[in-house]
Formats: structure tokens, sequence, C-alpha cells
């Protein structure tokens, strides 16, 4: 009984993610943070505009990492609010931001960077050929691990910490950005 349920939860997450996955690919506007995100923008001209990921695209532009995340990729970006930057230890953020954590820095938000576009039913897609669980090779070069709870697609990251996307396929015009509310982080 419960494989039929999970089967049904699966194919239910399938069907809801991948209409919404073709609302947004047929040029559909999404709103993250208060601002419209066009799909004909790349990832740094629509994040910029984001009042709910002014903390990362800072941490973005004090890693250098703002041209790669404007070139043609495509990328699949797990980007995490600023109540999710908030989530970690007091002084945290501002200690990654200091010139001398240059190369952490850039490890913990290419962690979060997957190369290729995978919209939200991939991700689904792949959850359920892994059984449940799917690998996600980040560019980083660290593996986030993708399962699902009820319709939700939650990411496990190297150190056990789990993120739940929140607002997912936010097209870009070099990939797919999808909200998540914690930061996830690599192996030390």
């Amino acid at each position: 009984m419960k494989t039929k349920n999970l089967f049904s939860a699966l194919v239910l997450a399938v069907t809801v993610l991948a209409s919404s996955a073709t609302f947004a690919q047929k040029g559909k506007t999404v709103m993250v943070g208060g601002a419209t995100m066009y799909p004909t923008k790349n990832i740094i001209e629509n994040a910029v505009n984001s009042k709910d990921h002014t903390t990362l695209v800072a941490a973005v532009k004090a890693a250098g990492l703002v041209e790669t995340l404007q070139s043609k990729g495509p990328f699949t970006v797990f980007a995490p609010t600023n109540e999710a930057f908030a989530k970690l230890p007091k002084g945290t953020v501002e200690t990654l931001l200091k010139p001398e954590n240059l190369k952490t820095l850039q490890t913990i938000l290419t962690y979060h960077v997957v190369a290729g576009k995978l919209s939200a039913a991939d991700l689904v897609k792949k959850i359920k050929a892994g059984k449940g669980k799917a690998s996600l090779k980040t560019v980083a070069g660290g593996t986030l691990v993708a399962s699902l709870k009820g319709k939700s697609v939650i990411l496990t990251d190297e150190k056990g910490g789990t993120s739940k996307v929140t607002i997912a396929n936010v097209n870009q015009s070099n990939g797919v950005i999808h909200v998540v509310d914690t930061v996830l982080l690599p192996k030390s």
C-alpha cells in the first residue's frame, strides 16, 4: 500500500511540476522577491532585482562570479534567500565576504550550481529513477542529493543539512533558478 501511495504521489508531483515548468518555459514571467523574473534575461540580470536575494547577489559579486553567471551556461542555480543566509551562525556571512575568505565563498556559492538546465520535472524524474534519491554533481565538485517530501523537492548537502525548493522553474536565458530556504554546505 505504501508503494502505491508513493508512486501516486510521485506521479502527481511530476504532473504538477511539469505543468508549471511548461508554463514557465512558454516565456511566462515568475515573481521572486517582489520582482518579475524574465526568461529572456540571464541569472544575474534577474537576481539583482529580487529583494529576497540581496545577500546572494552581494556574495556573488564579492566572489567574482558575476561574469560566470552571466555567461551562456546553461546553469541550474539553487538560490538561497536572505532568510536562508540569516539561518547561518551570526557573523558567518560577514566573515565569508572578507577578501581572505574568497576561496571558501566561491566554493559555497558554486556548490549551489549544477551544470545544465534541470527543471523541477527533470529533478523529479531523476529522483524517481533513483528510487527516491538523485545525486547532483555541483560546479564546486561536490554532491547534492535531491529527494521528495510530499510535493516539495528537498536537497541534502554533504553535511546532512537540508533545503527546500520554495519557488521552482524560474527560467533564465542561461538556465533556471530554483529558490531554496537554506544555504547548502559542502564538506569542509
